[in-house]
Parts: C-alpha cells; structure tokens; sequence
C-alpha cells in the first residue's frame, strides 16, 4: 500500500471542512454588533477569523471604525465588559447558525479516506468552543467526516495564532516530528498557527473565509471575476506564509500525489 512522507493533517473546521464559505459565525458576529446599535460589515465580521470567537469580538470591538461608532452610539468606547456581554449573547446565536451552517463541504469526507489509505492521521483544530462543536460533531459525522482527534479553542492557553492546538492535536494523534504534519486552513491566522508549530501549511482560497462566498453566489460569478478573487486571496496567504495553495480540500490527494513523488 502506498503511504505519505506526511503522518498526519490537521484540518481547521468552518471555511475548511464544513459551512462553505465559512457563513455561520461571520452572520452570528454581525447579529451580536447589531443587537448594541452597532451596524458592521461583514467584512469587518471576517476579518479576525480564526481567533478564538471572544478574542475574535475583541478584535471588531477595536477596529477603529467600529470603535467610533460604538462611542457615538452608546457614549464611550467598548470595554471588556462590553466585549463577554457580546460574547456570552453571542453562543447562542453561534448554536442556532450553527444548526444549519455545518454541511460537509463537498469532496472533504472524499479526501479524507484517502489521507486515510495512505497511512495518515486527521486531526482537527478550531476557533469554536467545545459547547459549539457539540453541535457541528454530530453533523458532520452524518455526513462522513469523524476526525481522530479534534481540539477546541477552550481546550488550550491560548488559540491562533499560538501553536498549542497544532501541538495538542499531534499530542492526541501520537504524531512527532512537526514536519511530518500538515495544517491546512482558511484563515491567515490559521496558516501563521501551523508555521508557529513547525508544520507545513496549505491554505484553503474557495471554499473558505478568504472569498466568504456559499457556493451559490460562487457559481454566479464571471470567471475572471472568481480567479481575481482567488488570486487576492493567495496573495493574502502567501504573505502569511503558507507552503501550499488550494481552493478545495477535495484538491488534496492531487497534491499529496505530487508531492510524495518527490
């Protein structure tokens, strides 16, 4: 049987593995803001993706944009007081975008039983809680995506883009050394997190936060419009320094191919 000169593959979740175009918590963030009179884009919602969803509220909170706003609407800029109010309104909202936003993004649970077949390990990692991810496990299972280890955002000292559930990750799957492992994600964050740990990085354009698009509003771009988009989007990793590049998950056997016969 063939193997990989990779042990394992991290995968992130949202924009990654599940919710095309990474819609659940851009939606959620945007509904928290507005529920304070603070109307942000959604642009300014992705923008952090990848933290950890409180750092990730802290973050828009400071945003000097939203920072005004928020003092002309409510009289003072934002404390931390206001960004747990935020947060703890924020899960359940998470919880019920959630419910509908954690589809198996197609060709994933494909190219996951060939890493499978080539002798490697899946471990996950994400910016949810492990409240949150009590609700997309079950989901995704259905769908025939079970990784065999998955670390949540409050399972460590601290998220993205600190190496530690990179680290705790291989800790579970019993993977060392770093540069057998590959993190693949959708977030720059996420691809600075995967380099920290000493792994090599594949960045995911399409299907993720990068374009913030379902696959609907996909199919209705002009192709030149779409390859503009992706190539800003690379450009965008390359600065953060991924190894690799890829619209899809479903693109990774492709290159795992390529690479292993190096």
């Amino acid at each position: 049987m063939a193997t990989s000169r990779f042990r394992a593959v991290i995968f992130d979740w949202a924009g990654t593995t599940v919710d095309y175009g990474s819609c659940a918590p851009a939606r959620a963030f945007v509904e928290v803001f507005r529920s304070r009179g603070v109307d942000i884009s959604e642009r300014e919602a992705r923008a952090p993706m990848g933290l950890s969803k409180r750092e990730h509220i802290a973050a828009i909170a400071d945003m000097p944009r939203v920072a005004e706003l928020w003092q002309d609407t409510r009289g003072e800029l934002p404390t931390d007081a206001d960004v747990q109010s935020m947060y703890d309104d924020f899960l359940p909202l998470q919880i019920a975008a959630l419910a509908n936003h954690s589809d198996v993004i197609p060709g994933v649970a494909d190219a996951v039983a060939e890493c499978r077949r080539l002798g490697m390990k899946i471990g996950s990692t994400t910016g949810y809680t492990r409240e949150l991810m009590q609700v997309v496990m079950p989901l995704a299972a259905s769908e025939g995506y079970t990784p065999d280890a998955i670390i949540c955002s409050d399972d460590v000292a601290a998220g993205r883009p600190a190496p530690w559930m990179n680290f705790r990750a291989a800790e579970e799957l019993g993977i060392y050394p770093m540069d057998s492992v590959l993190v693949v994600d959708d977030t720059p964050v996420g691809i600075v997190a995967g380099r920290n740990a000493g792994a090599s990085t594949i960045a995911i354009t399409q299907t993720g936060n990068a374009l913030g698009l379902t696959r609907a509003e996909i199919d209705n771009l002009l192709p030149d419009e779409l390859e503009s988009r992706l190539d800003a989007a690379g450009r965008q990793f390359q600065e953060a320094g991924a190894d690799y590049l890829l619209r899809s998950v479903a693109e990774l056997p492709q290159l795992l191919g390529k690479l292993d016969s190096k």
